[in-house]
């Protein structure tokens, strides 16, 4: 509405009604002035919305072209061979593929649980004085730099891993059948193991920060009433709390198994940085964000980068195939569980 229309037809409205019908009906008009920024609002929102999709279509565009002469040159041999040897110009992206999943496996087996309970033990048990000290530094957790995490698990954990935690392991674990070989070797310190437990600690504020928000939605009245009935703190996280929140849950931890997958510097110093394959998860092996990290400037030829950027296009399927299993979760679970 013009700014000239609006001020005649305040005044109009000022000698027929009275004052505070006038002061209701100006700010009537004044909110009705400010939709002449409608359109230019409308056409940034949508320009941001069509800006992102566009950003993620050049990026697979753009990793697709530039792998072809790798997957036209190996095929499918490219995924499921084992053999990384930039000097015959032969690659396999088997044990970067499997190094990314077991890890980012592992990290979840292991973070995901601590981090509920973190989350669990602010939201219910924890304190007012105490919370807001461990949710800050639960927080700080997450703007830790990766290398810090890198660095504390070259010099902290790994001599502990070498020293106590896997010869522990291989004495307790190695000797049962179908699993021993999982933890039989000799015990480095670095391997996928250590790998899989720093990426533990780095997704366990991700995941604890957006349950403990998550858990925060749960009506006080609920909780109020689950406790009046005399129910437990247990059976309150396990029957209320938990179910009220499954798709937050479930959000959190797809977001730490993205950071997970993604991780590289932190990744690169403990994982010993082998392209082979092997049965126990003491062993040495890669991640494709470290083989990228540590190999991309050095890649001399085009087949040598071609192999690279095919690895990266992997990696960016695997992250949306986990957001398709994330979506399809999600509807599953709202579909057979409605609340």
């Amino acid at each position: 509405m013009p700014d000239n229309v609006a001020t005649s037809l305040e005044s109009a409205l000022s000698s027929a009604l009275p004052a505070q019908a006038v002061a209701a009906t100006r700010r009537a008009v004044r909110a009705a002035s400010g939709t002449r920024f409608e359109p230019v609002f409308g056409f940034l929102s949508r320009a941001a919305a069509f800006l992102l999709v566009a950003a993620m279509v050049s990026i697979f565009i753009l990793l697709t072209y530039e792998s072809l002469p790798a997957f036209r040159k190996f095929g499918l041999s490219f995924i499921t061979g084992s053999s990384w040897n930039p000097v015959s110009d032969m690659f396999g992206a088997l044990p970067s593929i499997a190094g990314t999943l077991i890890t980012s496996l592992i990290a979840i087996v292991f973070g995901a649980p601590l981090a509920l309970g973190v989350a669990l033990f602010l939201s219910e048990l924890c304190p007012f004085r105490l919370r807001q000290i461990i949710t800050t530094t639960v927080e700080l957790l997450a703007a830790v730099p990766s290398i810090i995490y890198g660095m504390w698990g070259l010099f902290v954990l790994v001599p502990l891993m070498a020293k106590n935690i896997q010869p522990a392991l291989i004495g307790w674990l190695g000797p049962l059948p179908y699993v021993g070989s999982l933890f039989e070797g000799p015990p480095f310190g670095i391997g996928i193991l250590t790998a899989g437990l720093i990426l533990s600690i780095m997704v366990l504020p991700f995941i604890a920060s957006v349950s403990l928000q998550a858990f925060a939605t749960v009506p006080v009245a609920l909780r109020e009433a689950a406790y009046g009935t005399g129910a437990s703190v247990w059976e309150v996280c396990r029957r209320i709390i938990l179910p009220y929140t499954r798709n937050g849950v479930i959000g959190a931890i797809m977001l730490g198994l993205g950071r997970a997958l993604g991780e590289t510097m932190a990744v690169t110093f403990v994982i010993g940085n082998a392209h082979r394959l092997h049965a126990s998860i003491f062993a040495p092996g890669t991640t494709i964000s470290a083989s990228l990290a540590n190999e991309f400037t050095e890649a001399f030829g085009s087949m040598y980068q071609s192999s690279l950027l095919a690895l990266g296009l992997i990696l960016f399927v695997i992250t949306f195939i986990v957001l398709i299993i994330t979506r399809t979760l999600l509807h599953s679970i709202n579909r057979k569980l409605p609340l």
